[in-house]
């Protein structure tokens, strides 16, 4: 049944795309992107959700090919049942290779349970791999920017040091947002230079381009960007 899914994937192959998503993702090998949509491979994980070839594929890693990682992602996403999502996403987790497919996650369980999450992200963010620190990130950014925002989670993801480039992106990306959500909470971060210099100067760029921070806060920022 794995065989089978292969099988389409390798039919729907795109060399035209390929090109274009191989600059994307470099830590991808170019040879192991068939350039497929994010929208096909989004129908073909919900027409095998909660079959028996579903069970079977998320069960047999690693997968060959970039596009085998989204569905597989997508899967996790549609897993409605808390337990057995949790089980899959820290099966699959080590087998994370890239942005995208770390960045495709959103467990639609996580909306209806996000306090239950959170010792689950305070172990992402003690980890020293790229993806699972990404990954506890994007849920603190997704899911504890409003309602439950509390400043100690921007306390945390600011502690985090690291020399890897998509890592410290990720935090660039939860601050300018959390600048955007959280103004008054999140930009003494930025007056009292708490972050990398690379990451802060990152946060402040990816604000002053952010269509949800008011021309205020943007000019006040300015001061901060030389």
């Amino acid at each position: 049944m794995n065989n089978k899914l292969k099988d389409e994937l390798i039919k729907l192959k795109d060399e035209k795309s390929i090109p274009f998503q191989a600059k994307l993702m470099p830590t991808v090998q170019p040879d192991t992107i068939l350039g497929i949509k994010t929208p096909v491979l989004k129908n073909m994980a919900k027409n095998i959700l909660n079959s028996e070839e579903a069970d079977i594929f998320i069960s047999n890693l690693p997968h060959e090919y970039f596009e085998e990682n989204q569905i597989h992602a997508f899967l996790i996403s549609f897993q409605k049942d808390y337990d057995k999502c949790m089980s899959q996403l820290n099966f699959f987790l080590p087998f994370i290779d890239n942005w995208a497919t770390c960045d495709q996650m959103s467990p639609i369980c996580f909306k209806k349970n996000p306090e239950k999450i959170l010792p689950f992200i305070d172990e992402l963010l003690k980890s020293d791999k790229t993806y699972y620190i990404r990954f506890g990130i994007g849920m603190l950014m997704r899911y504890f920017l409003d309602d439950r925002f509390n400043l100690n989670y921007a306390e945390k993801v600011a502690k985090i040091k690291s020399d890897e480039y998509y890592v410290n992106m990720m935090i660039a990306w939860y601050f300018a947002t959390a600048l955007a959500k959280q103004y008054e909470s999140i930009i003494p971060f930025i007056e009292n230079k708490r972050l990398d210099v690379w990451v802060y100067k990152k946060t402040i760029r990816k604000a002053l381009e952010s269509y949800r921070i008011p021309k205020e806060h943007k000019d006040y920022l300015r001061k901060f960007s030389a």
